[in-house]
C-alpha cells in the first residue's frame, strides 16, 4: 500500500487529532496509507527548541518514509501564503523527488486574493505596497 504524507497546517486546528483520523480514513477508502504528523506525540518533559526539533525530526522521518506528500496549501495566517512549515515539507519532499499534491479550498489566483490596489503602473499591489505576481495562477 502506498503512503501519504498529510501536510497541512491542520495540525493547528482545536480537533487536529480527530481531523488527522478523518483524513487517514479517507486515505484508506482510497487504498492509501495517511501518515500525519501527530500521529506521535511529543515526549513528556521536551519544550522550546528541543520540542521544535523533535517535531521535525519526527516529520522528517515521515516524509522520507512516504510515497508521496499531500500538503493543504490554503491561507493560513494570511491572504496568499501557507503555512511556512507545510511550504519547508513540500520543497523537501521535492528535493527528494516524491510526488507532491497540494490543495486549497479558495482557487482565485493570488492577484484575486491579496491585490488591493493598483499602482500608476498599472501593477497590482497588497495591504503593505509590495508588487503581486500576476501569474494567474492556482487554477484548478
Amino acid at each position: 500500500m502506498k503512503s501519504l504524507y498529510l501536510a497541512g497546517f491542520d495540525v493547528f486546528r482545536e480537533d487536529a487529532l480527530d481531523w488527522g483520523k478523518q483524513l487517514k480514513a479517507l486515505c484508506a477508502e482510497y487504498g492509501f496509507e495517511g501518515l500525519y504528523p501527530l500521529d506521535k506525540q511529543v515526549p513528556a518533559g521536551l519544550h522550546g527548541p528541543e520540542a521544535a526539533r523533535w517535531i521535525y525530526d519526527a516529520n522528517i522521518a515521515l516524509i522520507r518514509q512516504a510515497d508521496m506528500v499531500m500538503a493543504n496549501l490554503d491561507d493560513f495566517r494570511g491572504p496568499g501564503e501557507p503555512d511556512s512549515g507545510t511550504a519547508f515539507e513540500v520543497g523537501f519532499a521535492v528535493a527528494l523527488q516524491k510526488p507532491v499534491w497540494g490543495y486549497l479550498g479558495d482557487a482565485g489566483s493570488l492577484r484575486e486574493r491579496v491585490g488591493v490596489g493598483i499602482d500608476d503602473q498599472g501593477r497590482v499591489r497588497d495591504a503593505r505596497d509590495f508588487l503581486v505576481e500576476d501569474f494567474g495562477l492556482p487554477k484548478i
